[in-house]
């Protein structure tokens, strides 16, 4: 080979004897691959060789035998965040889309490679999974329960940041592609094919065959809106859809919630335009998100406090305050969306808190906002108590 591939770690290379190339995300380490800062990099530098390479094609497909891709690395968004609320003020755009756009720019790289690629899917698509499985050229999904896509990242504040908001609705339509966004909905089997998500759903265990079938093929190296005949949509027809879904959310979320609107002005602004002008377009609305709270408390309570309290509850091994908490919260159940209650909340766990590990307290949350409905944009009683303290 006259131009070696780059070193990598997140990810391997396996060339096939057909001329083919299998890209296999497989992040040592770790029981589920997730895009870490490292992972981004390499892929970044495989779609800058892949364009210079003497290979046929590509095909991408997990390592490990539970998923594809389970999204973003968010111990590592959360290193970010603090990263980016700590620089001046004027600075915090700049430093959140110099940061995150790099996962956006090396799935766009790896689409106009010049190469057909194509992904086995086999195990769970999410987040920055699936949004790397649309980057592909040609979709194969195992017909497996385990095996699903889905782009739930407004269930944690945030919106899909590396072309979700623009790939999605372009692949499916808006109005199909808003529940996986707005609500986080998973699509697999046949759902998925009669979505259009997918391009073939095949028994487990061929799909790498079916894929690797599509690529000896010959085809065509370049999604639908990089081709000729494509048309961007017209901004009213585009508006027309968002219009009643945002008058929707906002009576719903009462702006609590900026996520959901995040996203529909990513589908607004973004498929009117050319899809490089698109991406920027999302990024530049995700840099201005994650400077927000909300995300934030979303991520340590709904996902690393349900994370730590699942853990704990499969074995048994839940600190008994949690439930004192709960119990002590009881009475405000159904009440904690006013403020006056939630006032109560934090002279009633007042006694719980001296002394608690971070991760008790994250799942302490959690308990409160999924059992009792405390608002989860603010985190949960401990969440708010120390973010007032701050």
């Amino acid at each position: 080979m006259t131009n070696p591939p780059p070193a990598m770690e997140q990810f391997r290379l396996e060339f096939q004897d057909n001329g083919l190339v299998h890209l296999v995300f497989d992040a040592p380490g770790r029981t589920m691959n997730v895009f870490s800062n490292a992972a981004i990099h390499e892929l970044k530098a495989f779609a800058a060789w892949l364009g210079t390479s003497d290979v046929l094609g590509v095909l991408v497909r997990s390592g490990k035998d539970n998923a594809f891709c389970a999204g973003a690395d968010l111990t590592e968004l959360g290193v970010a965040y603090d990263m980016i609320v700590a620089a001046p003020a004027r600075e915090r755009f700049t430093i959140a889309f110099d940061h995150f756009f790099p996962l956006s720019a090396a799935l766009r790289a790896l689409e106009t490679a010049g190469k057909p690629v194509a992904s086995a899917i086999a195990g769970l698509a999410l987040g920055g999974g699936c949004e790397l499985s649309l980057a592909t050229h040609y979709r194969v999904l195992a017909d497996s329960p385990r095996a699903a896509l889905g782009l739930p990242e407004s269930l944690v504040g945030l919106l899909p940041g590396a072309g979700g908001t623009q790939r999605l609705p372009r692949l499916v339509g808006v109005q199909a592609a808003l529940p996986i966004l707005l609500e986080g909905a998973r699509l697999a089997g046949q759902a998925a094919l009669d979505a259009g998500l997918v391009h073939a759903l095949v028994p487990e265990g061929e799909e790498v065959a079916a894929a690797e079938a599509w690529l000896l093929s010959r085809p065509e190296a370049a999604q639908p809106w990089d081709q000729e005949d494509w048309l961007d949509s017209a901004p009213a027809s585009v508006s027309a859809q968002i219009d009643p879904v945002r008058a929707r959310v906002m009576a719903e979320t009462e702006g609590y919630y900026p996520a959901p609107i995040a996203i529909l002005d990513c589908i607004e602004f973004g498929l009117p335009q050319c899809f490089d002008g698109a991406i920027r377009s999302e990024m530049a609305i995700f840099a201005h998100l994650i400077q927000r709270p909300e995300p934030r408390n979303m991520i340590q309570t709904l996902f690393l406090g349900k994370t730590d309290y699942d853990r704990h509850a499969r074995k048994e091994t839940l600190p008994a305050f949690i439930a004192d908490v709960v119990a002590a919260l009881q009475p405000l159940k159904g009440r904690l969306g006013d403020v006056a209650a939630r006032e109560s909340a934090a002279e009633a766990i007042a006694p719980f808190a001296d002394g608690r590990a971070d991760e008790d307290l994250r799942m302490a949350d959690y308990a409160v906002v999924s059992q009792l409905g405390y608002p989860a944009y603010l985190g949960g009683p401990f969440a708010s108590r120390r973010a007032a303290s701050t």
